[in-house]
């Protein structure tokens, strides 16, 4: 049997062609989280939809797709041979006609009930049963034959649907109950083609209906479909479990496996979109006296460091010299080293960089999904460090009406505040030293930058190097500070606010470090917002960039390299 497998190009167990790529199970849950903040828990149906399997995969496995197709194909063929409809639709027209000429309303009702006959208006004959029911009149006479008028209005409406989208050829009459009937079966054998197709094409069985299929198919065909879901049920838990999603009751949990997955995929999207620009990615090494010492070695220089010296090099090129000196062999005896026999390792420099990344997750973060592209952002330049630069320190820090820390981990859970005051005019103070005062009892929803920035410079002043920088994203003006321990909150924002901000934002020059406010677009941004962000800029020597939140993850991305090359250099 497994030689009869193998020929047959799958396993009963583990199927699949080694060769073909494994779908991406991680991308689809990761954007999911970050859009929502959450995981839930996908149907198997939605799992298939999601999820893109090589047809090649489940070849050979449960019954012949093709062969049920046909059988389907076959018996709407046979249907459409066999009936006629005009005979259906005559009858339905005249059961209409007659029922409605043999009733006779109320007088209060006959105008009404008139018209919406005329009309053909089920909606408005509805709504007269209605009206006579809530007036205890449902079990009159009347309301019983409006209900079969109605009925009967559905029934024409429902044969003359089937006349106008299927063309049947032969002679066999049909009642209008039998037209309703054949229209269900013709609607539920093209709903079962639709998904033995897209199964045929993506290797999606889990999508196709069981129940209604087994109307049409055998009792074994329909089972060993059954069975063929299964394996790709399986088959799909298994590539989930490998790629580090983990199936808890809660929904799907992005272990660190998967996240670091993610993070992989993002960069590759992002340089490969580097590449295709032309720009390319020549990371040179800087040579010096580093602290990493590289293979190749070259001659010494003074004030070189005697700590990379290459000794078994060195006293190589001192017996070479010697002997070459004698004019042949050397001989036995001590090496005399000279200043030119000395050769050192060549090494690199690797100067650390601290970044603090602060996220504006307000309130008006929410318009265009800017918060998914800032969250995306921020896991690709946790990749990118992890990978690449693994001396950097990078922080996180989500800003709203306060400021908080945030590790790698949190941020795909992170999601802006929702809007609780919405008075065009707010001026609130908190006093955050009274304990009784909580997060829980503030709107959350405002821009407090000043506070973010002090404790990114708290973050950054303890980092033992120079190249300190803080990269603010944000997409307007702030409209929180602090004031000592006075929490003040004002809307529209209050020149008071821009100044504690501007002030807080020199701090940060005096301690060296560099500020790079990204400016993301807002339905509701001014002229204001732009000027607060280049006063900002220019008055700590930052920069102020503007980017569109779809490319903010490769704006960053690039640039962060690049910062990272002039740094080195």
């Amino acid at each position: 049997m497994p030689l009869v497998h193998t020929y047959l190009g799958y396993d009963p167990v583990k199927f699949g062609s080694p060769n073909s790529a494994a779908p991406d199970l991680v991308s689809g849950a990761m954007e999911h989280l970050l859009a929502y903040g959450r995981p839930r828990r996908f149907t198997p149906e939605e799992l298939a939809n999601a999820i893109r399997l090589d047809p090649s995969q489940i070849k050979g496995l449960g019954p012949s797709l093709d062969a049920l197709m046909a059988m389907l194909e076959e018996r709407k063929r046979k249907l459409l041979e066999t009936y006629e409809t005009s005979a259906a639709r005559n009858e339905a027209e005249r059961r209409v006609e007659v029922r409605g000429d043999a009733m006779t309303p109320p007088p209060k009702w006959t105008k009404e009930f008139a018209r919406a006959r005329n009309d053909e208006n089920i909606p408005a004959l509805e709504k007269i049963w209605e009206r006579l029911s809530k007036s205890g009149e449902e079990s009159s006479d009347f309301a019983k034959e409006l209900l079969r008028l109605v009925q009967d209005f559905g029934t024409r409406y429902e044969v003359e649907q089937l006349a106008s989208r299927w063309v049947f050829t032969g002679r066999e009459t049909m009642t209008p109950e039998r037209a309703v009937e054949v229209k269900e079966e013709l609607e539920t054998i093209e709903k079962l083609l639709k998904q033995l197709r897209e199964a045929l094409k993506n290797a999606k069985p889990a999508i196709v209906d069981l129940e209604a299929l087994s109307r049409f198919a055998g009792e074994n065909d329909v089972e060993n479909m059954r069975q063929l879901q299964r394996q790709v049920n399986e088959l799909l838990r298994r590539m989930a479990e490998e790629q580090g999603l983990e199936d808890t009751p809660e929904g799907l949990r992005i272990t660190p496996k998967a996240m670091r997955l993610y993070q992989s995929r993002l960069l590759e999207k992002i340089f490969g979109d580097l590449q295709a620009s032309r720009s390319g990615r020549h990371e040179g090494r800087v040579v010096g006296d580093g602290a990493v010492e590289l293979p190749s070695t070259r001659a010494y220089e003074f004030g070189d460091s005697p700590a990379h010296l290459d000794l078994p090099q060195s006293l190589i090129n001192g017996m070479l010299r010697e002997a070459r000196d004698a004019g042949g062999a050397r001989g036995p005896g001590p090496v005399r080293l000279r200043s030119d026999d000395f050769e050192v390792h060549r090494t690199k420099n690797v100067p650390k960089c601290a970044t603090v990344v602060i996220l504006d997750m307000s309130g008006s973060m929410r318009y265009g999904g800017q918060y998914v592209a800032c969250k995306r952002m921020g896991l690709a330049l946790d990749g990118l460090i992890r990978r690449e630069y693994p001396g950097d320190r990078l922080d996180f820090i989500e800003m709203y009406t306060l400021a908080k820390r945030r590790t790698s981990a949190e941020l795909a859970t992170l999601m802006p505040k929702p809007v609780s005051i919405f008075d065009p005019f707010v001026r609130l103070r908190a006093d955050m030293s009274d304990p009784t005062i909580t997060e829980m009892d503030l709107p959350l929803h405002f821009t407090n930058i000043q506070r973010a920035l002090r404790l990114a410079r708290q973050l950054l002043v303890a980092s033992d190097t120079p190249n300190r920088q803080i990269v603010l994203l944000t997409d307007g003006l702030p409209t929180a500070h602090f004031e000592e321990e006075q929490l003040l909150m004002l809307y529209p924002p209050d020149p008071r606010t821009e100044e504690a901000t501007l002030r807080e934002a020199l701090a940060c020059k005096r301690d060296g470090i560099t500020l790079n406010l990204m400016l993301l677009p807002n339905w509701n941004q001014t002229e204001d917002d732009v000027r607060f962000a280049y006063r900002m800029a220019e008055s700590t020597g930052g920069r102020v960039l503007f980017t569109a939140g779809k490319e903010l993850d490769r704006f960053v991305v690039w640039d962060y390299v690049s910062r990272r090359r002039s740094v080195i250099g």
